[in-house]
């Protein structure tokens, strides 16, 4: 109220003031006497947006009949009696780095899946390999699904044992010519998402990514890992170089070609 000194909302309690007023020294003020009256103050708010109310049954049951009706294949949207729902999404896997898998393990079958068998659990050994890039993953999930059940699930269907802090779910789409990658919190709801979205995948699409948080974080990785990764960027070296070889050698018998043709030409 006399100094005028104004501050974030949140920052009152760790304000500490010692005012001098004209003339005379002022004792120390509390934050609160220090501050504009709240209608008047010049503050920062963090405005909160109001999450809007979960749709009602029968708004869900609409919401699904109208994705349905646009659904192009076999991939319905079903109603359960509780209110929840089931469905599918595509996840795209974009992975830049190697993932880590168990070594000499047999792909998952049927029966392992039902019978939930954790091949990884069965070794110790370890492999690295980069798992195909843009390849598209289908999965049947709920209502009630979150993002990081979605990782879970993926991570789990690839037999891929990395942390799946390492990874994020992104929802990707395509406005005004540009395409905007969108990380997803853990606690979404992708199958919600793609019920509002729609079915087309061209108005919303899932992709997996590393958790790109800075910097890669090495000590993160274990020594097994982190040798597989020299392996790799060896054998990438190696590959590039006899590719640059190629290349040239190529070049370089053209050339050839082209000189022993002209030595024979008049002029």
């Amino acid at each position: 109220a006399d100094c005028r000194y104004t501050c974030h909302q949140e920052c009152r309690s760790l304000i500490q003031l010692d005012c001098r007023r004209p003339g005379q020294w002022q004792s120390q003020l509390s934050p609160e006497s220090t501050l504009l009256p709240p209608r008047s103050q010049n503050v920062t708010q963090t405005v909160e947006e109001e999450k809007p109310e979960p749709p009602t049954v029968q708004e869900i049951k609409q919401k699904i009949e109208k994705y349905n009706a646009k659904v192009t294949n076999c991939l319905l949207m079903k109603l359960n009696d509780d209110g929840t729902y089931t469905g599918f999404i595509k996840v795209h896997l974009k992975l830049q780095r190697p993932v880590t898998v168990p070594a000499g393990i047999r792909p998952q079958s049927i029966y392992d899946a039902l019978k939930e068998v954790n091949l990884a659990e069965m070794t110790d050994k370890r492999t690295s390999f980069y798992l195909p890039l843009d390849a598209i993953k289908q999965l049947h999930i709920s209502s009630t699904t979150t993002v990081s059940e979605v990782i879970q699930g993926l991570l789990k269907k690839f037999m891929v044992v990395d942390n799946p802090q390492k990874f994020a779910l992104f929802k990707e789409m395509r406005k005004d010519g540009q395409v905007l990658f969108q990380k997803l919190p853990l606690t979404e709801y992708p199958l919600y998402l793609r019920l509002l979205a729609g079915p087309d995948t061209d108005v919303l699409s899932f992709v997996l990514k590393e958790n790109e948080t800075g910097e890669v974080e090495w000590d993160a990785f274990s020594i097994p890992e982190l040798q597989n990764f020299l392996m790799i960027l060896d054998k990438e070296e190696k590959d590039k170089i006899q590719q640059v070889h190629r290349k040239y050698e190529r070049f370089k018998q053209r050339l050839q070609q082209t000189l022993k043709e002209a030595r024979g030409k008049p002029g």
